[in-house]
């Protein structure tokens, strides 16, 4: 299974509507990136890890929240940035799973580059996502398209005028 570390706010800067939306809410922001993150985890069966600096929080201490299998959101401790966290464990798991870290941060893509990871942009990640979005509602739009098997098609006429006989009589 593939590993993807996200620089949350890294991606929220990024991406357009997550910018439009940061501009009256950062929180609102956080919520729509773990939305979108959550589809795309399921959908490719990837566990992505969403990181937040807190470092600049006093007292903030590091908290992980599971959300899925597949969607853990990770918030730094105080003086820890998403960067330092993302680099500290790819190096402990670059060289033996698959992992993909995702930031704009050219000198964080070097880094993890150089720890055995593959590095992604936040805007190519944005595309990835909503390639993945448009597969999962062409996926939904044809399951729900298909010919409906109604139960008209299904059962004898003098069955189905007893049943609407009944249906009218309440």
């Amino acid at each position: 299974m593939r590993n993807v570390f996200v620089d949350g706010y890294n991606v929220i800067n990024s991406w357009p509507e997550l910018k439009k939306i940061k501009e009256y809410s950062l929180e609102a922001a956080r919520v729509k990136l773990i939305d979108y993150i959550q589809n795309y985890a399921t959908f490719k069966g990837y566990k992505v890890y969403i990181v937040f600096d807190a470092h600049m929080v006093s007292g903030s201490l590091q908290k992980k929240e599971k959300i899925t299998d597949n969607l853990i959101i990770v918030y730094t401790k105080e003086g820890e940035t998403a960067d330092s966290y993302i680099e500290k464990t790819v190096n402990k798991i670059g060289r033996n799973t698959e992992v993909c870290v995702v930031t704009s941060d050219s000198l964080e893509q070097q880094v993890t580059f150089q720890r055995g990871a593959i590095r992604m942009s936040s805007l190519e990640f944005y595309f990835e996502v909503k390639e993945a979005e448009n597969k999962i509602r062409s996926k939904s739009e044809k399951k729900y398209s298909e010919k409906r098997h109604l139960i008209e098609d299904r059962i004898q006429k003098d069955i189905l005028e007893k049943l609407e006989k009944i249906r009218r009589s309440k």
